[in-house]
């Protein structure tokens, strides 16, 4: 199969890492209160969500938004003091990302700036979510003062007490320049019948599998396991597989038939494959 592309070394295939979820664009938390309230559920291996109010932080905080922001950052807080023996991939990680869309570079550099802060202010968020990162060698100059701007912003909030986290959404592989421009990278976002043809770039094999994260939809139930295979074989630690398509799922703002505005309906199931089971 093409996703098992040789490098010529070995791929970090032990199984040993733990997978998480990242949780790219749940809809708004009054359109979606179960998938909130979800994400915050003890033993759910969260890595990280996305808030996104209205193309970012919106003009004024918005108190649904405020307290879903509230419920994650307390459940990570009492994974961290080891309340919930279900949580320890919350407690490493379970971070809540504000999105900024670069607009593929078009945006403003002070725009971004004004809107990160706002989410540091209104939702005291753990880093950023890079949308629609460029991906060429030409942008990253861009990138990289973007991000060294936002981890100044980060390290200076009181916020961001275990550490910020900044994830580059390019939704390919990029130059690899940018591996060192952030802490994550998003090198595949798309459609399962694209993903199990895909191939890895093979300059990602330098790096450990927490620096990229697979969005796939219309995943089957029947082929979660597969896909989870080739996330393991490919290097990521972070995904979000779903069996939602773009005629299936609920707008959230950006659309309206964005796949990863929900939960899919295995939601349980990829639960209790990557995790702890769920107590009912």
């Amino acid at each position: 199969m093409p996703y098992l592309t040789s490098t010529g070394t070995a791929r970090r295939t032990s199984g040993a890492e733990q997978l998480g979820f990242g949780v790219p664009g749940c809809a708004h938390p009054l359109l979606a209160p179960a998938e909130w309230a979800e994400l915050a559920r003890p033993g759910t291996p969260l890595h990280w969500a996305v808030l996104d109010i209205d193309d970012g932080p919106g003009i004024r905080p918005d108190p649904h938004c405020l307290e879903a922001a509230g419920r994650l950052r307390n459940a990570r807080e009492r994974a961290v003091r080891g309340e919930d023996r279900l949580d320890s991939v919350r407690a490493s990680a379970g971070r809540l990302l504000g999105r900024l869309d670069l607009v593929h570079g078009s945006r403003p550099f002070g725009d971004l700036v004004a809107d990160a802060q706002s989410y540091l202010d209104w939702y005291r968020v753990d880093g950023f979510y890079l949308d629609r990162c460029p991906a060429g060698r030409p942008d990253l100059p861009t990138v990289r003062r973007l991000t060294g701007t936002l981890s100044a912003l980060l390290a200076d909030s009181g916020s961001a007490r275990h550490g910020g986290h900044l994830v580059l959404g390019h939704d390919t592989h990029p130059h690899p320049g940018y591996a060192e421009a952030a802490d994550q990278l998003v090198t595949f976002r798309g459609a399962w019948t694209d993903y199990r043809w895909s191939q890895v770039a093979e300059w990602t094999a330098s790096y450990p599998p927490g620096r990229f994260a697979h969005f796939v939809h219309g995943v089957p139930r029947t082929h979660l396991e597969e896909a989870m295979r080739i996330a393991r074989w490919q290097g990521a630690g972070t995904i979000f597989f779903t069996d939602r398509t773009r005629e299936t799922g609920p707008g959230n703002g950006r659309g309206q038939s964005d796949p990863f505005a929900t939960l899919p309906r295995y939601w349980d199931e990829i639960v209790s494959r990557i995790g702890p089971a769920i107590s009912e």
